[in-house]
């Protein structure tokens, strides 16, 4: 897994520090930034995979999460018993709570490990749909190129032989049109050479699925036989 990007949002220094060097003393520790109320809603919000909002000051938290991505991960460390708490797990039902109680450092970095693997798992999942999209994209593509297989190649040689014809009466042209007709003949040589590596590259693509739907069959023949 990448390194993950997290901010530590909290008015408390020692919940800083400490948060902080227990993270550092982990095997694959994240990038960590530290903030406090002022300074979140002073500059633009870091780019960041999960933020930590510890104790701030009284009446900043609404503000705070307010402010905050809904994609973004949170995870809030205060008393259980605190009434603002209270209110903003009703506005917020996906806010992830972490007690201030004993042991709370190390719980806080078992659910922020979590958190961070689900955020791991998301961005992974949309950059392989982006991928299948493209791929999609390419193939549209692909298929369109055959079906117009046999009419390019028809416009091609029809091409090709026309300026052929020309170039065998090099007398009859102006020494223009003749280097004219030269080029063409030279880039419909080469669009056939496209074409035709592009008809190979299609052939040999459909020979390995049907190589591969052939094996597929084959292993899976023993297992129905046995059923």
């Amino acid at each position: 897994m990448r390194h993950a990007n997290v901010v530590i949002l909290t008015d408390e220094t020692e919940f800083a520090r400490l948060l902080t060097a227990c993270w550092q003393a982990e095997r694959r520790a994240p990038v960590v930034t530290v903030l406090t109320s002022d300074l979140w809603q002073e500059q633009q919000t870091p780019a960041s995979d999960l933020v930590v909002v510890g104790p701030v000051r009284d009446g900043k938290l609404s503000n705070v999460l307010r402010s905050l991505d809904p994609v973004t991960a949170v995870i809030l460390c205060a008393p259980a018993d605190s009434k603002e708490f209270g209110q903003l797990r009703t506005k917020y039902p996906r806010l992830v709570h972490v007690p201030l109680r004993e042991n709370w450092a190390q719980t806080l970095l078992l659910v922020a490990g979590e958190s961070l693997r689900r955020v791991e798992a998301v961005r992974l999942a949309r950059q392989a749909e982006r991928a299948a999209a493209k791929n999609e994209s390419h193939a549209t593509l692909g298929r369109y190129m055959l079906e117009m297989k046999h009419s390019v190649n028809n416009a091609l040689t029809s091409t090709l032989g026309n300026a052929e014809l020309l170039l065998l009466e090099p007398g009859q042209l102006s020494s223009q049109s003749l280097a004219q007709i030269k080029t063409i003949h030279s880039m419909a040589l080469r669009i056939n050479e496209v074409m035709q590596r592009f008809s190979s590259l299609a052939s040999e693509m459909q020979e390995a699925e049907n190589a591969s739907q052939a094996e597929t069959e084959e292993t899976d023949s023993p297992i129905s036989q046995r059923r």
